[in-house]
């Protein structure tokens, strides 16, 4: 008896070595390092209470722009919007700044402008643009807000408005079989969130006018038929602005969507996969017509009675190697076929009027194009203007606004064999 026990115990121990020695073998170690983002919050009370005028600021980090009668808007980048009275172009002033915690998109119709800030909607009153007041505050408006600089945090901790980086370096322990280590970790947590490698005469309006403003290529918000339509990841957001600002509902439209904008009743929205084309006849109540799909790569639109003008360039986060304007006809708008194609550097913004594009190229700068025939535009500009990072443009009656990572320029185009440049308000580093 005993000695089967014996027996029956030293085979334990040997089984138990062997499978100690498997679990140790099938067990990887590795050390890593690695980017870390962590999310700085601010709290919504703050969040809330932060919208108020200042004085005039330098332009820092512009972002998108917006014309509405003679004055410009120009975002700067999550801080808010630049006031610049435009009555004489040649001679831009910047009078005021509204600072906007969180703010990327600018919408505006008569003495009210539209703006996102972070996950909220506000309405402004701009009747006095030395003054601007909030009118309306609709919380939790855009909830899937796109960050600058990173993804991922904990909402109930409030509105990420910054990301604090610093290297790490640790161990991780995972199980050799199932493909773990450092990649099969799930990294985007709070507290280790990976970077998101990631707006002659102007256009003039009684500022009371109730015609809305114009915004450039790259904008999110647009305003037809009383209604401000807001595309966010996913989808397209839509709100009253008739007394008030109120909520009328949400459509999905599918993954990474970019871009807005509208013509002729339909809405030509642009994501990193297509460009997807609504019916807004019945302005509450989108119907979709059809999507034109193109290679990966971010895609801002911009459209005439036939045509749509797509620029699609690489680099992350569109993660392609795309660099190209697409002329795609849309005179049959259930069936947008591709018409012609013009390699580009790495282009951004791009706007129309009449026969001429301007395209903005990124480093290889601001692009002027004869699209007197669409489906043959040149390879060859009519003119080009360099050593500017240009990133988008607002074309009207002979009159350019370019905004560029090195400030606000504008030109005077009534003679294409001599464009000249009316003005800069330059960016301060």
């Amino acid at each position: 008896m005993n000695s089967i026990n014996l027996k029956s115990f030293s085979a334990l121990i040997v089984l138990s070595m062997f499978l100690f020695s498997s679990c140790k073998k099938d067990k990887c170690e590795q050390t890593v390092t690695y980017k870390k983002f962590e999310p700085v919050y601010m709290s919504y009370e703050e969040l809330r209470a932060s919208v108020k005028s200042e004085s005039a600021l330098a332009l820092k980090k512009p972002g998108k722009i917006y014309i509405k009668g003679n004055y410009i808007f120009v975002n700067e980048v999550d801080k808010g919007i630049h006031i610049i009275d435009n009555t004489n172009p040649s001679s831009p002033q910047n009078i005021s700044f509204i600072k906007i915690p969180g703010n990327l998109d600018i919408a505006a119709v008569g003495n009210t402008l539209y703006a996102d800030s972070y996950i909220d909607l506000i309405s402004l009153d701009i009747s006095n643009p030395l003054s601007v007041t909030v009118t309306k505050r609709v919380e939790n408006a855009l909830p899937d807000r796109l960050y600058t600089n990173g993804y991922y945090a904990d909402p109930a901790k409030g509105v990420v408005i910054d990301w604090n980086e610093k290297m790490v370096t640790e161990k991780i322990s995972s199980d050799c079989n199932t493909g773990g280590g450092y990649w099969g970790r799930g990294p985007w947590m709070e507290g280790d969130v990976l970077a998101a490698n990631t707006t002659g005469g102007v256009a003039v309006f009684n500022k009371s006018s109730s015609a809305p403003g114009i915004g450039g290529s790259m904008a999110r918000f647009t305003i037809a038929n009383n209604i401000l339509y807001v595309v966010d990841q996913s989808s397209l957001r839509m709100f009253s602005i008739t007394g008030g600002l109120s909520s009328l509902g949400t459509t999905s439209i599918g993954r990474n969507i970019e871009t807005i904008f509208p013509h002729n009743n339909h809405l030509f929205i642009g994501s990193t996969n297509g460009m997807f084309i609504y019916n807004i006849s019945n302005p509450t109540s989108p119907v979709y017509v059809s999507t034109y799909i193109h290679g990966t790569a971010c895609d801002p639109v911009v459209v005439d009675d036939n045509y749509a003008y797509i620029t699609l360039r690489s680099g992350t986060p569109c993660n392609t190697t795309f660099n190209q304007l697409e002329v795609v006809n849309i005179q049959n708008l259930t069936t947008p076929t591709l018409s012609h194609t013009v390699q580009m550097t790495n282009p951004h913004g791009l706007g129309k009027d009449g026969n001429i594009l301007f395209v903005c190229d990124g480093t290889a700068g601001l692009k002027v194009m004869d699209a007197t025939e669409p489906t043959a535009i040149p390879s060859t500009p009519v003119v080009t203007f360099t050593n500017i990072q240009a990133t988008d443009v607002i074309p009207f009656n002979n009159h350019l606004l370019m905004i560029g990572d090195d400030g606000l320029y504008q030109y005077d185009y009534t003679n294409l064999q001599n464009i000249s440049l009316l003005s800069r308000i330059s960016v301060v580093k």
